[in-house]
């Protein structure tokens, strides 16, 4: 079954469509996280202000200077050592739609540590958007049974794997990190 719905999922990412799928936090609206009008799709299905940014999902860390000018090197060991869903905002982000990259010119990325999105980020080749699957303002859905029927009918598709989860998630740690190694916690 996973691989089925890497298929199907794969197959609407590439036709530039928007997946709601599972993720090591909360359930996620994503897309081609390089490409702006399906980007502004997710802003639109959320209802959300455009001058908010998207967090990216990659499959493994060593993907980051593909989409980061400047990697800090203190920022392999906390995704490696994290003992939860790590989300770092970095500066000098490059490669991605402009509609993903904050006024500032970074980025959040978070490295996933869930099969689906490892395996789905894998095949697809680029980074895909992860934004939970929720109206702008409301709240984040804990469960797939949360996720309002406006989000369920905007989507492309709905991914068929970890719907029955119950045990309820939590949005991941933002953490935001300078070239120079300096942090600050955004979100624990």
């Amino acid at each position: 079954m996973l691989k089925k719905e890497i298929e199907k999922a794969l197959e609407i990412l590439n036709a530039g469509g928007v997946i709601l799928y599972p993720t090591d936090t909360i359930w996620g609206i994503g897309c081609d996280a390089t490409n702006e009008a399906a980007v502004e799709r997710i802003f639109n299905i959320k209802g959300r202000d455009a001058a908010k940014s998207l967090i990216v999902l990659l499959d493994t860390e060593n993907k980051l200077e593909s989409y980061v000018t400047e990697v800090p090197a203190i920022a392999y060991d906390l995704i490696e050592y994290a003992e939860n869903p790590l989300t770092i905002i970095y500066s000098g982000a490059k490669n991605l739609a402009k509609n993903v990259i904050h006024a500032d010119g970074s980025v959040g990325i978070r490295v996933a540590k869930h099969q689906f999105c490892q395996q789905l980020i894998q095949r697809f080749r680029k980074p895909i958007v992860s934004t939970s699957a929720n109206v702008s303002g409301e709240p984040s859905p804990k469960i797939f049974g949360d996720i309002s029927a406006s989000i369920l009918e905007g989507v492309d598709y709905v991914v068929n794997f970890e719907q029955d989860v119950t045990s309820e998630k939590q949005p991941s740690t933002i953490m935001k990190l300078e070239p120079d190694g300096r942090f600050a916690f955004i979100r624990r």
